[in-house]
């Protein structure tokens, strides 16, 4: 999917390679509007992913194709995206649909022509349908992982009409129940729902690289420490709490020994969303784990066995009946850093602003165009 940047930035001068640091909140509100627009396409969508979802074409009269094309169209006039679009009977054969939208326009002759942009899988003709299975690697299957994959090949099931031939009794005492569905759903079979409603997350992770190599205690005490208020925000907005906390670091695997890597799960007394706790409890974890002497590269905070807020657990009242003045007080936090900006109002632990040198560079950041009004571009006659 990449390289470290360390190894190619010297194609800059050579090359002409442009490389520029991630823009985390343009590319939220690029996705955004563009999950507005696809829900144009019907009544009930599923954002899948920050570039991607899924639309029910239930009730939906006229030519689904052509309907697909325009709204294509207005993604690309009004937010300047490109995109596939993908329409199958089950969501396995839209995924499938849209990665030979995708492919045929990318790659010409992988797939015939017709369906660059747009595939309607469900138009196609029986012998279309299975050619197109029959061009498809089974590990472009929507489902199949790398590991399972190589199984697959091992095993002489090389694309995605092999896979959709095999039983599925025999798929599930072999490998498991998801990929028995995946083989229902080639057949078309749906067996995956659409999820209007996201799921609550089972684990919310905040991992970062650091800008500059950290060596010191305290510089790592402060990432760590704005990872789990980070975590902390997510976790509240799910309305979930937290059971215990796993936070790590390690240096780069790049670079030349010694190496680094470790990490330690933090059991909570009880589940909380409280930043403060969750702040403790990861400093705690990096107290317990930190040894000098190594260049750390990145650290991280994950947060395991999460529960809903609306389930509290009883114990003895061991003195500390101050949790929902604290729960109030995380709540006004919230509200603060919606209405004013993130960091707004932070834990002191995280350190401030450009003191911090583990904090990302981000010297190659493109302006947030649509978020901020000093970045607006202006066009003068």
């Amino acid at each position: 999917m990449g390289a470290p940047w360390f190894k190619i930035f010297h194609l800059c001068e050579s090359h002409g390679l442009l490389g520029l640091s991630a823009n985390f909140t343009l590319y939220g509100d690029m996705s955004s509007r563009m999950m507005s627009l696809i829900a144009g396409f019907g009544y009930r969508t599923e954002v899948y992913s920050i570039d991607e979802a899924f639309g029910s074409c239930d009730g939906i009269p006229g030519d689904l194709t052509e309907r697909a094309f325009k709204v294509r169209a207005r993604i690309r006039q009004w937010i300047g995206l490109q995109c596939g679009v993908g329409i199958g009977p089950t969501k396995t054969l839209a995924k499938l649909a849209n990665h030979v939208s995708k492919d045929a326009e990318r790659k010409p002759g992988s797939y015939p022509a017709h369906l660059a942009q747009v595939c309607n899988f469900a138009a196609l003709s029986v012998d279309e349908q299975r050619a197109i299975m029959q061009a498809t690697a089974v590990g472009d299957v929507w489902g199949v992982g790398r590991k399972i994959g190589a199984q697959l090949a091992e095993g002489g099931v090389l694309t995605a009409w092999d896979l959709s031939r095999l039983d599925p009794a025999t798929v599930r005492r072999r490998w498991s129940v998801v990929l028995e569905r995946t083989v229902h759903e080639l057949r078309g079979l749906s067996c995956m729902s659409l999820e209007d409603v996201p799921t609550d997350k089972k684990q919310i992770a905040v991992t970062r690289s650091f800008g500059r190599p950290v060596s010191e205690l305290e510089p790592l005490l402060e990432a760590v420490s704005e990872f789990a208020s980070r975590a902390a925000e997510k976790l509240r907005k799910q309305g979930s709490f937290a059971g215990q906390l796993y936070v790590f670091a390690h240096s780069s695997p790049f670079r030349p020994p010694p190496q680094f890597s470790r990490g330690v799960v933090v059991p909570l007394l009880r589940p909380t969303a409280d930043t403060s706790i969750l702040v403790q409890a990861a400093r705690a974890g990096v107290h317990r784990f930190y040894e000098r002497g190594y260049q750390l590269q990145k650290a991280g905070v994950i947060l395991l066995d999460l529960a809903s807020s609306s389930v509290h657990q009883a114990e003895l009242d061991l003195g500390d009946s101050g949790q929902d003045d604290q729960s109030h007080l995380m709540t006004t936090i919230d509200r603060i850093n919606s209405r004013y900006g993130r960091g707004t109002v932070f834990v002191g632990g995280t350190g401030m602003g450009a003191e911090r040198e583990w904090a990302a560079k981000q010297m190659r950041l493109t302006p947030q165009y649509t978020t901020r009004l000093k970045d607006i571009p202006v066009a003068r006659a």
